[in-house]
């Protein structure tokens, strides 16, 4: 009897090891894919650069013009990379909280909330440097983010995916008519406004990272914790409170999260859409439905395809420039209609 079992005993642990393994190559694969998408953000663009430019721009060395635009390029990259992986984790967080597959900071009307605050605080209050940005903007996605969750919560069944989808959407487009009612009549700030709300990094700079990263890694440190309550709450709020975890400040403090980096984002490079929708699905066929290993992985796609879609925009139609919202648009409008299709929702 032992003889027989001892295979089936010592198989047990490599089958667990297997799926880690896996991970830990993915894991691997996309550091590369994430070192990749910078180098070819900083050789890649309107203006072509040789190896002497790269190492010369690198150096600090501006004397020409190619080396210039690599200096450029490099807090553009550093910049991509960490609004990608912000909006992917908060899109993450935010389906693991409400366990809508559908859940995106556009989708939800957070950004929507985001671009609210900012332009009253432009129209009414003069503020235009980033730093009252970045206040407004979260103080705008955390009024959104409460609002559309307590009107999906109304009614027989509380809060279902459908219903939190109609009740972002609804929000999303409320927001849009409330911001045309403010910039019509004020020219001035609309012009402001306009380059703003497309979505973009191209007006990175070293202090304007330095600025938000703070807010960042507040936010990224918040949801990374909250990874195992994300896990608990995956199962129902029933059986996670079975188990032991506080469902509402679980819940409460991975939103919080989710909303600092949504809007410190949306604060520096506009309401950019789709990523945090995107990103969270691919990563769970690639490392499964675990935070612990979801969250540093959708950080890595996140901005890896930020990343790619900003030279994709630099590249397609030079000497212009596509900014990085229509990419990330053309790309995800396609693959939120697939999830819509395939996704089995509750009725109302």
């Amino acid at each position: 009897m032992s003889t027989t079992l001892a295979p089936a005993a010592t198989a047990v642990p490599s089958l667990r090891r297997r799926p880690r393994r896996r991970r830990v190559i993915w894991l691997v694969a996309l550091i590369a894919f994430v070192a990749v998408a910078a180098v070819l953000s900083v050789t890649l663009g309107a203006r072509s650069v040789g190896i002497n430019d790269i190492w010369a721009g690198l150096s600090g060395d501006v004397d020409t013009a190619s080396a210039a635009a690599v200096a450029k390029r490099v807090p553009r990259t550093i910049l991509a990379l960490l609004i990608g992986a912000a909006l992917a984790v908060a899109g993450t967080v935010m389906q693991g909280v409400t366990r809508n597959p559908l859940a995106d900071p556009q989708i939800l009307g957070i950004n929507g909330g985001a671009s609210l605050a900012v332009v009253v605080g432009l129209a009414f209050f003069g503020i235009t440097d980033a730093f009252g940005y970045i206040w407004l903007a979260m103080l705008g996605a955390a009024v959104a983010a409460v609002f559309v969750y307590t009107v999906g919560s109304l009614g027989r069944g509380g809060a279902s995916p459908l219903k939190l989808a109609l009740a972002g959407a609804a929000t999303a487009v409320a927001f849009t008519s409330l911001i045309s009612a403010i910039l019509l009549p004020r020219i001035d700030v609309m012009s402001v406004f306009r380059f703003w709300q497309i979505g973009g990094v191209g007006g990175a700079s070293p202090d304007k990272i330095l600025l938000v990263l703070p807010f960042l890694i507040v936010g990224a440190a918040i949801c990374f914790a909250s990874a195992g309550g994300l896990n608990s709450l995956a199962l129902g709020d029933d059986l996670a409170a079975g188990l032991g975890e506080r469902v509402q400040t679980a819940r409460l403090l991975a939103a919080l999260g989710a909303v600092i980096l949504c809007g410190a984002a949306t604060a520096v490079a506009g309401p950019i859409g789709f990523v945090g929708l995107i990103v969270p699905h691919v990563c769970r066929l690639i490392v499964g439905p675990d935070h612990r290993w979801l969250l540093p992985i959708s950080a890595l796609v996140g901005g890896g395809l930020l990343t790619i879609a900003d030279v994709v925009g630099r590249v397609i139609a030079p000497p212009q420039e596509v900014e990085v919202g229509v990419v990330t648009a053309l790309i995800g409008a396609p693959f939120f209609i697939a999830i819509v299709r395939r996704q089995k929702m509750r009725a109302l």
